[in-house]
């Protein structure tokens, strides 16, 4: 007896054995049980999602006589009557399959709409299927519009398509569509455990993970791979046989490429990359599961909640989930989105290189050259904290070593930012604003003699720390007033809220920024002129820009994912110390889905909701 594969023979018989399209099964199944019929039926998706087999289960159950003969339409077809057996061999002669991928002229749709004028021989309805229905020429189509729309109740038309878009919509409009989604790699491991489980064929986890991914949604491709695996690994499923069956990449390499861009170890990316090299290993396998790395890394830092959750319910069944929680803590959120889009196009340049692991290296590579300095920055930091004090300065002058050495901010600015001035006077408590600058920058020139302010600024100097506190909510008010008014858009908006302010002189400000992409002149031309505009206003001396690379500590970005932060946690403290909630967990078993908490501004009132 000849071998029947998986995918013929364990291809669903009715409703109830269908995987991963219950949306489909369930408006056709309360359809047939209320008898609430279409006369026609067009179902879309990709390859082996299921089409072609919701096509024989509608016609068997549309002509289901039952086990004894006296049966009418149902949504459970008995699988047992002459009807039923017969779809399923494919000899009912009023089922009728027709390939428009090889029959697509205006002649084979004729012949097919010929038979349309007699009744059924042996069943209750005539089904005529045709299957790549969008192959059809435009006279195919038009042919048959009419009887589409008005077919005898006896003719039931199920099209079936992987590409609605070429379809007429004057098809689209006569017939009752439904989508059969891609199936998630977790429904198709599910039934393949279920099917070599009857099967009696041991296999590992993860090898049946990697068929999973590999079938891309397909359900019948993943039985085909299946059996092409049992067949390769001898009656047995094992993650190295099969992961060499199908060429992919172990994921232990990803998660050292990843690291070693975390660390910003090009020395470690170059070898893994040439390890690949040497094993063999594709580089676009490479970049693809790196790209499926990330994006749980993403999602992983764009909802926090997940973090503990996902490694505690997946790490029994994903050993990887705990490396991919590890990596998403230690790999910030943008450049993990930056190393996503990065692995992502890079995949569309392999093909043009010489070599593709070249192509590989150089993608990785990629992330490095847009790097911020971090740790070492690529433009020097200038000295503004160690100041040489020796000697005795004369009345109303500065020592010259004083003057080059003092930073953009001394102890009038400090004073001023909150409120007072030197001289006891208050100013304007708008801080932040370009009137407060200017206030600053006045007073730091003639409220105190020399030597005092000599004394002042060599003391608060020492301090830091407070500089630059006072400093940084000066530019973070200014930044949020810029943002606010829209004076600054795109890069140059970026500019200004990943920068600190670490000097302000009267003609000259200093900005420290820690990602070189964000230097470019443009970038600093746009947030220069948005200030000189501001400046307009209040009357003061334009500025001058001055930007360099360097780590920060303290910016408007920062603040403001802090404040954003600080408002989530008491969104959900306002939502679990709810008394209606307490009572709800603690009488009724209910439970606050994690994440579903956010925070929200509704007309100048803070409150908090749950989604």
């Amino acid at each position: 007896m000849s071998y029947l594969v998986l995918a013929r023979k364990y291809r669903p018989k009715n409703f109830l054995e269908m995987v991963g399209q219950s949306h489909v099964v369930q408006a056709l199944s309360n359809a047939l049980t209320r008898q609430r019929l279409h006369h026609a039926y067009l179902f879309t998706g990709t390859r082996g999602v299921g089409k072609t087999t919701i096509s024989r289960i509608l016609a068997k159950s549309l002509n289901c006589v039952g086990t004894d003969g006296q049966g009418g339409i149902t949504a459970t077809p008995c699988g047992v009557c002459m009807a039923c057996t017969d779809i399923d061999s494919g000899r009912f002669v009023d089922y009728t399959e027709l390939d428009a991928a090889s029959n697509r002229g205006v002649d084979e749709i004729a012949q097919l709409l010929e038979q349309a004028v007699y009744k059924p021989v042996v069943g209750r309805f005539k089904v005529f299927m045709i299957d790549e229905v969008h192959m059809l020429t435009n006279t195919a189509f038009n042919a048959m519009l009419k009887t589409l729309e008005e077919p005898p109740e006896y003719l039931k038309f199920v099209l079936a398509t992987t590409d609605p878009q070429k379809v007429p919509a004057t098809v689209l409009s006569r017939c009752l569509q439904f989508n059969l989604r891609p199936m998630a790699p977790e429904t198709i491991l599910e039934h393949l455990q279920h099917v070599l489980g009857i099967e009696n064929v041991p296999s590992e986890p993860q090898a049946l993970r990697l068929l999973a991914r590999a079938a891309r949604g397909s359900m019948r491709d993943a039985l085909s791979l299946t059996d092409q695996a049992i067949a390769f690994g001898s009656g047995a499923l094992l993650e190295p046989s099969v992961r060499l069956m199908l060429g992919s990449v172990d994921r232990s390499y990803v998660f050292r490429l990843i690291d070693a861009l975390a660390c910003g170890d090009g020395r470690a990316v170059v070898e893994t990359s040439e390890a690949l090299r040497v094993n063999g290993l594709s580089a676009a396998s490479t970049l693809e599961e790196m790209t499926t790395v990330l994006q749980r890394m993403a999602v992983l830092q764009a909802v926090p909640g997940m973090l503990a959750r996902s490694v505690e319910t997946d790490e029994e069944t994903d050993p990887e989930a705990s490396q991919t929680a590890r990596l998403a803590q230690s790999l910030p959120a943008d450049e993990t989105q930056l190393l996503y889009s990065l692995c992502l196009h890079g995949r569309g340049e392999l093909g043009l290189a010489p070599d593709e692991y070249a192509a590989l290296t150089m993608v990785l590579l990629r992330l490095l050259a847009f790097k911020p300095a971090g740790f070492k920055p690529s433009v020097a930091i200038p000295e503004t904290v160690a100041l040489k004090t020796g000697g005795a300065a004369e009345p109303g002058k500065k020592p010259e070593h004083l003057h080059e050495a003092v930073p953009a901010v001394s102890a009038h600015e400090v004073e001023a930012v909150s409120g007072v001035s030197p001289a006891g006077e208050a100013i304007p408590a708008k801080t932040g604003s370009i009137e407060v600058l200017n206030t600053l920058e006045d007073q730091s020139n003639s409220a105190l003699t020399a030597p005092e302010s000599i004394a002042l600024e060599s003391k608060e100097l020492s301090a830091d720390v407070k500089v630059s506190s006072n400093l940084n909510d000066v530019w973070a008010a200014l930044v949020s007033q810029l943002v606010a008014s829209e004076a600054v858009k795109s890069m140059s908006r970026e500019l200004a809220l990943q920068s600190q302010l670490v000097a302000m002189r009267s003609a000259s400000w200093t900005l420290r920024v820690e990602s070189p992409s964000l230097t470019s002149p443009a970038n600093i031309d746009k947030l220069q002129m948005a200030i000189r505009a501001a400046q307009l206003d209040a009357g003061a001396v334009a500025v001058e820009l001055i930007v360099e690379v360097g780590p920060v500590t303290d910016t408007p970005s920062r603040r403001n994912q802090a404040l954003a932060r600080q408002r989530q946690a008491q969104a959900e403290a306002l939502v679990q110390n709810d008394p209606f909630v307490q009572d709800m967990i603690a009488n009724w078993g209910g439970s606050i889905v994690p994440g579903s908490i956010k925070y929200t501004a509704n007309a100048g009132a803070e409150k908090a909701k749950t989604i």
